[in-house]
């Protein structure tokens, strides 16, 4: 089996494979290895409760954008 060139997906492509070849180890750490490089996440500490949540707008504003983007790609 000849595996796919996991360097010229991009982290959606990654992700779509890892989903169904899970038992790929390769694939796994390159697709940690691109979330990683990408950095598209929002660092943040434990809340205690939903209300600390307002604490933090830009999390909310970032949630909120993916949810939409997910709800138009249906």
């Amino acid at each position: 089996m000849i595996k796919p060139n996991f360097q010229a997906m991009n982290q959606k492509e990654l992700q779509q494979y890892i989903l169904e070849h899970r038992e790929d180890q390769e694939a796994f750490y390159m697709y940690v290895d691109k979330l990683h490089a990408e950095g598209n996440w929002i660092d943040m500490p434990p809340i205690q409760s939903d209300q600390d949540l307002e604490n933090y707008p830009e999390f909310i504003k970032h949630i909120r954008r993916s949810s939409k983007s997910r709800d138009n790609m249906v």
